[in-house]
């Protein structure tokens, strides 16, 4: 039996197979974790490590949302659980460095498998892109590196976005670098996803760069 089916990971109605790097996309808080939070239980329950980058001001709400959703509070306190805001990971410098950002990647997934955690279960909400912070035109690109860093290790990737920020461009380009959408609350297989290769080539042309400016 293969490890994915073995382990049950599952999402929005779906059972995925590791590594994995999705997109989730949702119109409102109440949706997204509709969505988020039996996926998060069942890795806690199982022992995965669960690593989320939050919005640093919801974080009371995110809490109460784990509580109320039976997750126990002690595996933060174990270090199986772990939460950080966005001047912790993405906008640690003070803007987006996408190399910087994928070494945390590296790093973190890489000392969840050295403790021993069978996965890891990594969320992370994306609207620290919308923020007036430099490099954050770079989200697409550092999606599609991603992709490129997700594959070596036993870990699920869930990038969460709001449908009512993002611009109808972003989402594009979004949808380009995840294999994987949550859309509707339902996971599927993604048609419009680029192989990362593809995907850094044509936004590195000054075309695409012009569009966004």
């Amino acid at each position: 039996m293969n490890q994915a089916i073995d382990r049950g990971i599952r999402l929005a109605g779906s059972t995925i197979q590791p590594p994995c790097h999705a997109c989730a996309f949702f119109h409102s808080e109440d949706e997204l974790y509709e969505v988020l939070l039996p996926f998060i239980k069942e890795g806690v329950k199982k022992g995965d490590k669960s690593f989320h980058i939050i919005d640093e001001r919801r974080r009371e709400d995110f809490v109460k949302r784990l509580r109320a959703s039976g997750i126990d509070s002690s595996s933060e306190r174990t270090g199986q659980l772990e939460v950080r805001g966005w001047e912790d990971a993405h906008l640690r410098p003070g803007w987006f460095d996408q190399y910087a950002m994928l070494a945390l990647v590296e790093e973190v997934l890489t000392e969840a498998k050295q403790k021993g955690y069978p996965h890891t279960r990594w969320v992370a909400n994306m609207e620290w892109a919308l923020e007036k912070r430099r490099g954050v035109e770079h989200l697409a690109e550092y999606c599609a590196r991603l992709n490129q860093v997700v594959p070596k290790y036993n870990a699920t990737v869930v990038c969460t976005y709001d449908l009512a920020r993002f611009t109808a461009a972003q989402v594009v380009d979004v949808l380009r670098s995840h294999s994987l959408a949550v859309i509707g609350g339902i996971t599927q297989q993604n048609p419009f996803f680029v192989s990362p290769d593809q995907l850094i080539r044509e936004l590195q042309e000054p075309r695409h760069c012009a569009s966004l400016s």
